[in-house]
């Protein structure tokens, strides 16, 4: 069985100044995109690039699924170079950030 909660970490500057890289999220994984809210942070895979995981903003519903940006433009590869993300590739909803030698930091 596998749990609802997924850790990962941020890598790159693409959600600052929400996340920074080195932060630590807890995810609650989704049963596709129709869980997720507009501005909601989310964990996606990348359309293009199987295995590739990224945190971005939620920010609308299109047919196709999201539409994912980064808080950080010059920075981002999101919807804006690779359209909507299709609910199948929404993996779950930030809950919160944290770093290993702190406390938990609500982001929802």
């Amino acid at each position: 069985m596998r749990s609802p909660l997924i850790r990962a970490v941020v890598v790159g500057p693409s959600m600052l100044p929400t996340l920074a890289a080195g932060d630590w999220l807890v995810v609650r994984r989704l049963a596709g995109g129709h869980q997720v809210k507009a501005a909601q942070i989310v964990l996606v895979e990348h359309p293009a690039r199987p295995g590739l995981l990224l945190v971005k903003r939620a920010v609308r519903r299109t047919q196709q699924g999201w539409w994912v940006e980064g808080d950080n433009p010059a920075a981002s590869e999101d919807s804006r170079s690779f359209g909507a993300v299709p609910d199948p590739l929404v993996i779950g909803r930030v809950l919160a950030r944290y770093h290993p030698s702190a406390r938990l930091l609500r982001t929802a």
